[in-house]
């Protein structure tokens, strides 16, 4: 029977699917929506499986060979243990690891090298790599973590414009720009900030660095503060491993020149991206399972 590999990556905006061959040939891709299963369990499994069911589409097969399908999933939420083992459960794949979507995203990035990788997007993570041992801080999750997320960077800007607009502070551009966008309204920010998700919150945080780079001060303030908690982490990550750092996720670019001269001077282009670090990982884990049974 044929093997086949499916890496998938899960995180707090989307979730990537892609099946593949023993050789590493990706065969077929598939996307859906968010699947963080720490804050929406039910909305993550639903996404992890239509992604890996668009995956198997393009590859012209059919959804029976989930069942015997090894499969490596990173997932937004991984660290809280109860909720991977529910999650797990109902999964329709045969061979299944479930990992936290840091850890493939270091793979991915870094492939053989030791080194380091922040991973910037809706959350916040960071990983050292060294030899077959990754280790990742952070990651903690919206309510007591992910420092220097979009997500935190989002909730900060709302705070920031609630403040001026009480005048507890002094009012900027982007505040105004906020409070815009709720139509001048405080009242419709605070209902939107009680139901939102964190997705929800980090589609705000590229308005901050926009208006950052305007010299907008209350921008400013909140990039530098985020910074600064980025830099922090990237200290240790760094310490842990080869002076190589990847920056990953959607708000990497934003973050780079706002970081440490030291830390930029570590930056080097990532060889692949999450996706594929599940994907080698499912064929390197799996295909050493298989032989070693054999």
């Amino acid at each position: 029977m044929t093997a086949y590999f499916i890496g998938i990556d899960g995180g707090g905006t989307s979730c990537r699917a892609a099946l593949a061959a023993g050789d590493g040939t990706v065969l077929g891709r598939g996307k859906s929506g968010a699947a963080n299963i720490l804050t929406d369990p039910e909305g993550g499994l639903r996404h992890i499986i239509e992604a890996a069911e668009k995956a198997c589409e393009e590859a012209g097969l059919e959804t029976t060979v989930f069942g015997s399908c090894h499969v490596v999933l990173g997932l937004a939420g991984a660290n809280v243990e109860k909720t991977v083992a529910t999650v797990r459960k109902r999964l329709p794949f045969g061979n299944c690891a479930v990992e936290s979507d840091a850890l493939i995203a270091v793979h991915g990035a870094l492939g053989t090298q030791d080194g380091a990788a922040a991973i910037l997007g809706t959350g916040s993570v960071f990983g050292a790599k060294k030899g077959h041992r990754v280790r990742t801080i952070g990651g903690w999750g919206f309510l007591v973590g992910d420092q220097g997320s979009g997500a935190v960077l989002g909730r900060r800007l709302m705070q920031e414009a609630l403040l001026a607009h009480d005048g507890v502070r002094a009012a900027s551009p982007v505040t105004g720009k906020l409070l815009d966008a709720f139509d001048k309204d405080p009242r419709k920010l605070v209902a939107f900030a009680h139901d939102a998700a964190p997705g929800d919150f980090a589609r705000y945080a590229p308005i901050v660095f926009e208006f950052a780079h305007k010299g907008d001060p209350v921008a400013e303030k909140l990039v530098c503060e985020a910074a600064a908690q980025v830099d922090e982490a990237i200290s240790v990550v760094l310490a842990m491993s080869e002076p190589r750092l990847c920056l990953l996720g959607g708000l990497a670019a934003p973050f780079e020149p706002w970081l440490r001269p030291e830390h930029r001077a570590c930056v080097t282009t990532a060889k692949g991206d999450a996706l594929d670090g599940a994907v080698s990982l499912a064929i390197e884990r799996f295909s050493l399972k298989d032989r070693a049974h054999a």
